[in-house]
């Protein structure tokens, strides 16, 4: 026998309570019908008959459990990776306080959406490093992104090459596919689109093959700003302010190329709601499903037993004094 529930202190309180202050009643009762030369043999069966079901309503909430049965567990959700263009430009401020900032909001905003989903966390800028591997632990997560910061990688422009790489790495299709059921992969890069690297296309036809879709999500404004650093703001080598623009150009590509959509955060509107929606629609990709043996809780019997007895209960009458 297993119990789904157990007995704490003051359920036990609350039940000597009871008992203590029923049996008080039954003695004022039977001291009444005494005073009257009655013999009040019906309130023992009342007492009885109360008691009876209360226990069983207490065993009902307790949730008893036996026999064993098979139950088939079905579980639905992604591998998703969530990889973070640190290279300098993202600390540009043409999106408030700052494209690194806003984008590390909009992520934590993503990562509480899909907490049944396995999440990972990659940075790169012309390399890539694994930040966070897939997980479920939803705080660990937003930790690993609340870090985030331009400094941790070096700096000598973004390329994306690596960072598809790593992607295809860490989520190739497994080689004996009878053995485990395909999963809905994902990988959501998350620049302001200045790629400088080269590789990417047939990268992403890789990605294509082994069914791993990228999203891509643009940060920033084509107006663009300068690039703050803690000398000033970033010159090139004629001493002239760098300005940073959004380039969406190359984000789309990638996304096309793997069957995936390019969404945008700006300085006026953030696409982040359709981007969770997009990814939601391919929920249904990944199915696993199991057997396993498990106790059936049958607190239905004691319960009906209960209620049966409570109506009983109602219906019949005792006469403690009769004139």
């Amino acid at each position: 026998m297993i119990w789904y529930q157990t007995l704490t202190l003051l359920e036990l309180l609350l039940g000597i309570l009871f008992f203590g202050l029923y049996v008080g009643y039954l003695l004022r009762v039977r001291k009444v019908a005494l005073f009257f030369g009655q013999r009040p043999h019906g309130i023992w069966f009342k007492f009885l008959l109360r008691h009876v079901y209360a226990v069983l309503l207490i065993v009902a909430i307790l949730g008893p459990s036996f026999g064993a049965m098979k139950k088939e567990i079905r579980t639905i959700g992604k591998d998703l990776f969530i990889a973070v263009d640190l290279s300098k430009s993202m600390d540009a401020t043409d999106v408030q306080p700052s494209r690194l900032e806003k984008a590390k909001h909009e992520i934590q905003r993503l990562i509480t959406r899909f907490n049944s989903d396995r999440i990972g966390l990659l940075v790169f800028s012309n390399e890539a490093f694994v930040q966070s591997p897939l997980t479920y632990d939803q705080n660990a997560l937003q930790l690993y992104t609340q870090t985030l910061r331009t400094s941790l990688v070096p700096h000598s422009g973004t390329d994306y090459a690596p960072v598809l790489a790593l992607t295809l790495d860490k989520l190739k299709q497994n080689a004996m596919p009878e053995a485990e059921e395909q999963k809905a992969r994902v990988l959501v890069l998350v620049s302001d689109g200045e790629d400088f690297g080269g590789e990417v296309t047939e990268l992403a036809e890789q990605l294509r093959d082994q069914n791993i879709r990228v999203y891509t999500l643009g940060i920033g404004t084509t107006a663009g700003s300068p690039i703050p650093t803690n000398r000033g703001l970033k010159k090139d080598a004629e001493g002239n302010t760098v300005l940073t623009r959004l380039n969406p150009e190359p984000l789309m590509q990638l996304a096309a190329l793997t069957g995936g959509q390019y969404y945008e955060v700006n300085d006026r509107v953030s696409e982040v709601s359709k981007l969770i929606s997009a990814i939601n629609n391919i929920e249904g990709e990944l199915r696993e499903s199991k057997t396993i043996d498990v106790t059936a809780n049958k607190y239905i019997y004691p319960l009906a037993l209960a209620l049966f007895l409570i109506a009983l209960d109602v219906l019949i009458t005792i006469k403690l004094v009769r004139i």
